[in-house]
């Protein structure tokens, strides 16, 4: 293989999939199930497959990254339509939402394993998704899914240095969670609101930042957060009149822009306030 494997994460990594004969990788496009993807592409060549999900909790940017990377990587990449929005407890939109998300891709993953005749199906998890609120893992586990980053002891700083040594374009991609992670617990999902997120989102981007989220709460409510560095910009006068408008031309009622800043996760933190009242 012509990468490097001086890192001894990565050889770690790569000696995991010794012994398989085919394997199934649960692929978003991101830096974690790349850097998986290519483990087992580099381990297993042909006979392994990515398969990344399209719905309407997935943003048309995220779906053509994730085809990109999948081809710049040299994996077999497959994409399938998932139902998340015929699931009552995903649309309900409790705490374990990601469970029944996750529950309804590794359903159909289940499916083309079979037919692929693969010994597995793995995904992104690492060391670091152990501290979070992650029902997802739960789905995974009830799948009998498995998680080389994680069994391997790969966090989040390692595992982006080794996508960074095997030349994976998305080695410094902030993290793009599916568009319903958006949408604030116990307000329900519909296709409408994940236009919304999707389409603010887009904006935002178009202004020249990279990394930011547009929380939906109830009563078309937009929450934005931007790093705490870019406040500033959106706040000036020309800039947030032009964002409000355009906000509510997509359809939120009130923008709003919390001076917190950025938060992977900020929505978790209403599980808390709901377990304390």
């Amino acid at each position: 293989m012509s990468e490097s494997t001086s890192n001894p994460a990565s050889q770690r990594l790569l000696s995991w999939f010794d012994g398989l004969e085919r394997c199934i990788v649960a692929f978003s496009g991101g830096v974690d199930s790349s850097v998986v993807a290519k483990a087992a592409q580099l381990s297993l060549g042909d006979r392994t497959l990515a398969v990344t999900a399209k719905s309407p909790s997935v943003a048309e940017r995220d779906l053509q990254i994730a085809k990109e990377v999948a081809e710049a990587i040299g994996i077999r990449h497959e994409v399938i339509e998932t139902s998340e929005l015929d699931r009552p407890g995903y649309v309900a939109n409790a705490s374990d939402r990601c469970f029944h998300c996750k529950t309804e891709l590794y359903d159909h993953l289940g499916l083309i394993r079979s037919c692929f005749a693969a010994e597995l199906i793995v995904n992104g998890a690492n060391v670091d998704d152990r501290g979070d609120h992650r029902p997802g893992m739960i789905a995974a586990s009830n799948a009998g899914v498995r998680s080389p980053l994680l069994e391997c002891e790969i966090d989040k700083a390692t595992l982006r240095a080794i996508a960074k040594e095997w030349d994976i374009p998305v080695w410094d991609r902030p993290a793009s969670p599916c568009l319903a992670s958006r949408i604030a617990y116990g307000v329900e999902v519909t296709s409408e609101r994940l236009k919304m997120v999707e389409r603010a989102e887009a904006y935002l981007r178009d202004q020249g930042l990279r990394d930011l989220r547009v929380r939906y709460h109830e009563g078309d409510l937009a929450r934005i957060e931007v790093p705490v560095e870019s406040i500033t910009m959106l706040a000036d006068l020309q800039t947030s009149q032009q964002l409000h408008q355009r906000l509510q031309e997509i359809g939120f009622k009130f923008v709003t822009l919390d001076l917190g800043g950025l938060r992977s996760g900020s929505l978790n933190q209403l599980i808390q306030v709901s377990m304390d009242s």
